[in-house]
């Protein structure tokens, strides 16, 4: 992720012991998760009616998210999540009413109004059937794990979609040590696995967040036939023959911020390169999520890892043929202190993709500070369908 453009400043970088930052984290046993399950039950039920909440309530929340999340990825359920406060609708003088959320014009509900739900609004108009698929893969970013996509999961779920959210190698609950990860290849495994099983008719959506960018860019030269679509979201979009450091660099100079909350392992001593890299959590707030809920920010500091320090070395091999026939859209996170909005720009015009998409008032993580934006996009998105058959439609082609 963009804590790497550091690399190429002159200030001595931090070190840290990478022995128990990058060892897996052991599973919870089925007593402590319903135990967790049911304190987040009771901290979601009372939410509405305290708006003080202590940092020890908070992090049992985002803990317990965590844990729920990776329960119902186990065992295939679907769990209610809670989304984001943004789906909450409080009335001072009583209890909550169902109906739709009220606009700034505060006009009171007319009786011909649709008796619909936020989420219900947001869905009211996808088709599954007329979409080339609806299938869509998400990819982390570095140092985030398939944790951080619960409210895009529970959104376009909800909506009838097929998601799959994935956890590279060394990332979220995957088991392996992240600072034995010695290859893009080795750290995208989990999601070229996945896309490999696929059936031959089967094709899929790729969204990539951060450095999950280059992920799905190695991931499309693979399989361009599996790919309808790629959505790079405050991502890198790499050229042939860069490397993710290649395009991060570019701001080393103008991110204080970033330098300062990076934290380089070395799993095999001082006197070698480093191994990982990870990021100071007192900076998290700032760096990543200066627009995200607290409770966003304190299930991240809980649950985020390392990231890999070769794969962001490695330079992408990217052909035409194979990477340039896929679909690629962009998605600009304008608040973004980690890759800024100028750097986001540069990259797509170096590398043009199809459709450009700003998500006003986003910060570095979307998914957290704009969840229900971020879904509409990814929605309208799987939505487009091909030129062909647009100008088939229109009597062009």
């Amino acid at each position: 992720m963009g804590n790497l453009c550091g690399l190429l400043s002159p200030e001595p970088v931090k070190s840290a012991r990478p022995t128990s930052s990058s060892k897996a984290r052991p599973p919870s046993p089925p007593s402590v998760i319903a135990s967790l399950s049911n304190r987040w039950s009771k901290l979601r039920s009372s939410s509405s009616s305290s708006s003080r909440k202590d940092n020890r309530s908070i992090q049992e929340q985002a803990l317990a998210a965590a844990i729920i999340l990776q329960h119902r990825r186990q065992n295939g359920k679907s769990t209610p999540v809670d989304r984001s406060s943004s789906l909450r609708y409080t009335s001072p003088s009583g209890p909550k009413k169902q109906g739709l959320p009220r606009s700034c014009s505060s006009r009171a509900r007319s009786v011909t109004d649709p008796l619909l739900q936020p989420h219900q609004l947001l869905n009211q108009d996808v088709k599954l059937d007329e979409l080339e698929t609806n299938h869509l893969v998400l990819v982390h970013g570095g140092g985030f794990g398939a944790w951080c996509w619960y409210k895009t999961i529970a959104l376009l779920e909800e909506a009838g979609f097929k998601v799959m959210p994935i956890d590279l190698t060394g990332s979220g609950f995957n088991s392996f040590d992240t600072s034995e990860v010695t290859s893009i290849s080795q750290y995208v495994k989990p999601l070229t696995d996945h896309l490999e099983k696929l059936a031959n008719d089967e094709k899929v959506i790729l969204v990539g967040h951060d450095f999950g960018g280059t992920c799905i860019s190695y991931a499309m030269e693979l399989f361009p036939s599996k790919i309808t679509k790629a959505v790079f979201i405050a991502a890198a979009m790499l050229r042939n023959g860069q490397s993710t450091l290649d395009m991060w660099s570019q701001q080393a100079a103008s991110n204080d911020l970033m330098r300062k909350a990076q934290i380089f392992l070395y799993a095999n001593g001082k006197d070698q390169p480093p191994t990982a890299i990870d990021l100071d959590k007192s900076f998290l707030s700032d760096l990543l999520f200066n627009q995200s809920p607290a409770k966003d920010v304190a299930l991240a500091a809980v649950s985020m890892r390392p990231i890999p320090f070769k794969p962001v070395l490695e330079k992408l091999s990217l052909s035409d043929v194979n990477y340039g026939s896929v679909r690629r859209f962009y998605i600009e996170t304008p608040e973004d202190n980690a890759i800024s909005v100028e750097l986001q720009e540069n990259m797509i015009k170096l590398n043009p993709p199809e459709r450009v998409f700003r998500l006003k008032g986003a910060d570095h993580s979307p998914f957290f500070s704009k969840p229900q934006a971020l879904h509409k996009l990814l929605v309208e998105i799987s939505k487009i369908h091909p030129l062909d058959q647009v100008l088939e439609k229109d009597g062009l082609g």
